[in-house]
């Protein structure tokens, strides 16, 4: 595979929970250990590690291989250089509310979410969507509501946006798209079939795709001119609770922020929609009745 880029300082844990889902079994036991137990892998020879894993030592440099490090070494400099990294926060004592028990998780799980993400790889989607002459956001499922909300962001800051709910218009609208537009994917898994449907459409009609994915190696992520991978840490299919998207509204709210402009018509723009929203919520003053 391509070389992965280097994960920030205290990132490579959560870069190998990106990949994870892309391994063979033999080669996912080996990222398992990494991720369980990086602190003591980075003190291992490839051999150890595979005899930790129940592997040979080839599985285990063939496995460093295919999630885009140079080899073992790679992985293990990366492992060494995020001991210096400062400590995720503290275990929290068991809170006496559920309530409380949700946002200890989110807060402490956050932590190293974004170490998949190529910060030079979301400048540049964040400066083609600045440019675009429209855009489309697609998600669906778990997804909707992240994309729904940003494409609302993006349409209050004047960019000419939509965001169908309907999968058949979400298609239509992605056949759609002309060169100078771009399509905005968001998928968890980043292999929901509608959404890829619409992607796959988008890039056939000659438009940038920027794919929002929690996993590095996702058909998702594959199809995107610009992935931005970011979250696999944060939550798993087994959570009860609803806390994966915290880290998507995230990333797209940053992205919404990094992509809008301070042009004049931009700053129209928002005035004009905080206008028409005060229209909607702000109660209507009544007359007193003379009766």
């Amino acid at each position: 595979m391509n070389p992965v880029s280097a994960p920030p300082l205290g990132g490579t844990r959560a870069l190998l929970q990106s990949l994870v889902p892309s391994l063979v079994p033999s080669e996912r036991r080996v990222a398992q250990l990494c991720i369980d137990r990086p602190a003591a892998v980075a003190q291992m020879s490839a051999a150890e590690v595979g005899r930790e894993a129940g592997v040979s030592p080839a599985t285990v440099v063939r496995a460093c291989q295919r999630m885009g490090f140079g080899g073992f070494q790679n992985l293990r400099e990366l492992l060494i250089r995020d001991q210096a990294a400062p400590p995720a926060p503290a275990p929290r004592t068991a809170p006496a509310h559920p309530v409380e028990a949700l946002f200890g998780r989110a807060i402490d799980h956050i932590h190293g979410a974004l170490g998949a993400l190529d910060f030079g790889v979301f400048d540049r989607a964040a400066d083609r969507i600045r440019d675009a002459r429209r855009l489309l956001v697609v998600g669906n499922g778990a997804s909707l509501p992240p994309a729904q909300s940003v494409a609302l962001h993006f349409l209050a800051s004047g960019k000419v946006c939509e965001a169908p709910v309907d999968i058949v218009s979400q298609h239509i609208s992605a056949k759609l798209l002309k060169p100078g537009d771009v399509c905005l994917a968001v998928s968890d898994s980043g292999m929901n079939r509608f959404t890829l449907r619409s992607a796959r459409l988008a890039k056939e009609a000659g438009v940038d795709v920027v794919g929002i994915t929690s996993y590095a190696k996702s058909d998702l992520a594959q199809i995107a001119d610009f992935p931005l991978i970011a979250g696999a840490d944060f939550h798993s299919l087994n959570d009860e609770a609803v806390t994966g998207n915290i880290v998507q509204m995230l990333l797209l709210s940053a992205l919404h922020s990094a992509a809008r402009t301070e042009r004049k018509e931009t700053l129209d723009a928002i005035a004009d929609s905080m206008d028409v929203v005060r229209e909607i919520v702000e109660p209507e003053i009544l007359e007193p009745s003379d009766e």
